[in-house]
Order: C-alpha cells, then structure tokens, then sequence
C-alpha cells in the first residue's frame, strides 16, 4: 500500500531538519577547530618566545660570568703588587659599561638612524613592539628586528659583550695606569667607541649592506678592544724595568693557579658568548656553534703548547691558556658559518699565530702584560678573514634536519668560492681596515684627553711600590710577605754612585 502525501511530506521535512542540525553541527565543528588551532598557535607562539628569552639570559649571564674569568686572569698573569688594582678594575668595568651602554651605546649601536651611526633609542626608549619580528616589527630597533624576544633581553645579552669589550683593555694596560684613567676611558668605549664600530656591523650600518659578516664579534668586540688597548699601551709607554738595553726582563706573574682558573671560566663563558648569539632556540644550530667553538679552542690550546714547546724549548702554561683564548677569539667570526673540521683549522692557525704575535709585540716594546693584544686583536683580524675562507656558503645542509644558514657569508675562497669567496675575502678586509682606523682615531682622541686632563700613568715611586698600595690603600694578600721589584739597573747604578760607600768597605 502506498504512504499517503503526507506521510511523504514529514518524512521530507524530518530528514530536512535531521540533514540542516548535521551541517551546523559541522560548522561548529569546524569553528571550533579552527579556534582551538589558532590558540594553539598562539600559545605555541608564546612558548617559544619564553625560551628564545630564558635562552638569552642563560647565555647572557655566561657572558657576564667571563669578567671574572678575565679577572683571574689579568690578576694571575701580574705582580703581586698590582693584584687589587686589576681586581678592581675587572670588577668596576661591568657597572660603568652599565651604565654607558644603557644611557648612549645601545642606541647608537642598534637605534635607527644612519649608514653611520644610530640616533635614536637613547636610555632604552622609543618605539618598540618586541617580541614582533620582522614585517610584524614596528619601533626604533629595526637592526634587531630578527630576535623574537622582548627587547630588554636583547638589551641585557648585548650590554654583556660591551663589558667584555672594555675589560679586554684592562689586561693590556696593567700595573702602570691611573685607576681613574682607565675608569673614564671605559665609559668612553662602552658608550661611544664600541657601540660605533658596532652599528657598522651589527646595526645595519654600511658594512653590514656591504655584505660584511662577523657572527659573534670577532672584530666588534675582540679587535675593536684590541685596538683600544694597543693604542693605550702606546701612549703609556712599559712598565719600568721590563726593558733594558734592548732586551725584553721577565716580568713574571704571581699566580698562575688563578690565571689557569680565568682561562678555563673564560673558556665555559664563551660557549654563551658564540651559541647564545643566536637569541634563539634553534637546537641544531646552537649545539653546531658549542662544538665548533670547543673545536677550536681545542686546537689553539695545543697549537700553542707545541709552538712554545719548539720555540722557548719548554711548554709554557701562559702560552697554553692564551693559545685556547685566541682559538676562541678567532672562531667567534665564523662560528655558524664553517664545519667542525674547518673550526679546528682556523683554532690551530689562532694558536700558531698568537705565539709570534706576543713575540713580535714584545721586540716593539709595546708592552702587554696579559697578551691581550696578540689574542684579540691579532686572533680577531685572523678570525674575520676565516669567514671568507671556509664559510660553507648560504643554504646549505649539514644533514636532512636542518639548514646551518640561509643568510650569510659566500661559500669560502679555500674551499670552492670563486669570485664571490674573492669579493667576499675583500669586504672581510674592508670590514678589518676600517674597523681599526675608526678604533685607533677614536681611542686615541679618548686617551689623548684623559692625559691631559687627569694624566694617564702613575708616578715612579707609585709604580715601584705596586698599584695596590698607591691607588687603593690595599694588599691583595695581608700578612704575607709583598715582593718589591727593584729599580732598572742603570737607575740602581747612578743611585749607587751617590750613596756613601757602606761601613767596612
């Protein structure tokens, strides 16, 4: 029997109504998938914002930790005498460079402004939407626009590396300066000369549009503090008695068991210094960066342990700890941008050359203390002409997981790069020279004001006595016994001559 019409007409109506509750609930659905994905977004949006920033900290509060690396280290590889007076210095650096780099650095190094200089972005103000990035990026800090993280960790990992910059100068001028000289001088760097060299670079300046790379700071921090130092030392001239007739008197250090302990903080700091410039968490990456920057320190350690062993005829410890720091020194360029093996070429090549270069320093009578100049300023220059050497080139897969970079130097002159290794080997070097014209100017105007305004050495009869007493009223060690160095001996001669001749003689 056939249904009636209207039986067919609720049926209709029934699958209707059935047919129209499936496709709203299917919209629903589907809204609700779509808002559960996009707060899924954002919250995976704000988890990885808080790591890249606890990243930076960590890594910045390493780079921190290296001044008291370079505190043992200065004080270590000086006299007795002077131990305060390096303590102090390593110890005042981070609060001046603080405060320099807080109320004038940071903004002409990363503020906008020109090819030249930053003009904006003063004491930490100014527009900025950070942790935006890129497109998203609207503020004053458009150089720093690629870190995903707020902009005052950004500030603090940075200000880390202007405190090492200014310490490096501290070795280099030791047991002679004024404490106040090298207190003004540090506000200078931290706050004009470093930050300078540092918007060329590094804050979209004209090197940096030039194509010239420098990962970590191999020339902005370590050359451009070597620089500084090599024209302070010039201008203070060497410690008495360190030269006589020509010939270069061992002036040795009072503890190396510190200076040992320096070199090894140095060594763990450094493994902030290079992955932590990531600002990121990129694992693939930053474990490349850690390996290849222990590759070589490595390789420097014992390149300078075998070249000290051949050339003085023993393995000196100094030399050891300094060839491991000039390792370091001369991958920080490169670091991201070169395989393990090369990394432990460039350390090898560092440790070779930081053993001439103390030596050839040492013939000049330019005297440094600490060799900080043969190991930042001669390791930086070898370590940003690496980058053009063995960079790997832009793109590149060091396994399926991960491209090592997409932006970056060409692929290296001494491993396939042709004309663009040879052009990228010329703005490297551009990059070294003008770098070093800007610093030596620069430090040389500074220190050449603090002369004449407050005097940069100490007196005779302060130097003799050590640094401790005369400029701080302290002894690094009470109740043991302080070594007195006594004068040149053309000096002791001449005094000698117009004593009276002791009784019974």
């Amino acid at each position: 029997m056939k249904p009636s019409n209207n039986r067919l007409l609720l049926s209709w109506q029934a699958c209707l109504l059935l047919a129209t509750l499936f496709w709203l609930m299917g919209i629903a659905s589907a809204a609700a998938q779509s808002l559960d994905s996009a707060n899924l977004e954002a919250s995976l949006r704000e988890w990885k914002v808080g790591l890249d920033t606890i990243w930076a900290i960590f890594t910045g509060c390493l780079v921190f930790f290296m001044n008291a690396g370079f505190a043992m280290l200065e004080s270590g590889f000086c006299r007795q005498k002077n131990a305060v007076n390096l303590l102090a210095k390593n110890f005042i650096v981070f609060a001046l460079s603080t405060v320099a780099f807080w109320a004038v650095g940071f903004g002409v190094m990363f503020g906008d402004g020109n090819p030249i200089i930053g003009t904006s972005g003063f004491f930490l103000s100014g527009s900025d939407n950070s942790p935006r990035t890129e497109i998203s990026y609207q503020g004053v800090y458009s150089s720093l626009a690629w870190a995903g993280i707020p902009l005052q960790a950004k500030f603090f990992f940075h200000l880390g590396f202007a405190g090492i910059a200014t310490t490096i100068v501290s070795g280099a001028v030791a047991e002679r300066i004024k404490f106040l000289a090298f207190f003004v001088f540090s506000l200078f760097l931290a706050g004009i000369g470093y930050p300078i060299a540092g918007h060329w670079i590094w804050g979209n300046g004209w090197l940096h549009r030039l194509g010239f790379w420098d990962f970590a700071g191999s020339t902005v921090v370590h050359s451009v503090g070597g620089w500084a130092a090599l024209v302070g030392v010039v201008l203070l001239g060497p410690r008495i008695g360190k030269y006589q007739n020509g010939n270069s008197l061992a002036l040795p250090g009072h503890n190396l068991t510190t200076a040992t302990l320096g070199g090894l903080i140095l060594w763990l700091g450094w493994f902030g210094f290079n992955a932590g410039s990531t600002l990121a968490v990129e694992p693939h990456v930053i474990t490349h960066v850690l390996l290849t920057t222990n590759m070589a320190a490595a390789t420097g350690g014992i390149a300078a342990t075998v070249t000290s062993w051949w050339y003085f005829g023993k393995p000196d410890l100094s030399v050891t700890i300094n060839g491991v720091l000039s390792g370091l020194v001369g991958i920080t360029a490169s670091c991201r941008f070169v395989t393990i093996g090369w990394a432990g070429v460039i350390g090898l090549v560092a440790g070779v050359v930081v053993v001439f270069a103390v030596d050839f320093f040492d013939k000049l009578q330019i005297d440094d203390p600490v060799g900080a100049i043969a190991v930042h300023l001669v390791g930086g220059i070898w370590g940003t002409l690496a980058v053009a050497l063995f960079a790997l080139g832009s793109d590149v897969n060091l396994n399926p997981n991960f491209v090592l970079y997409e932006e970056g130097p060409a692929r290296g002159l001494l491993i396939g790069g042709g004309l663009a290794g040879l052009r990228q080997l010329f703005v490297q070097l551009l990059g070294i020279a003008s770098i070093s014209l800007l610093t030596t100017i620069l430090s040389w105007l500074a220190w050449s004001s603090i002369k004449w305004a407050v005097g940069m050495r100490v007196s005779f009869d302060a130097e003799l006595k050590g640094l401790d007493i005369s400029e701080h009223g302290l002894h690094a060690y009470n109740d043991f016994l302080v070594k007195q160095d006594l004068p040149p001996r053309s000096l002791r001669t001449l005094l000698t001559r117009r004593m009276p001749p002791p009784p019974g003689s």
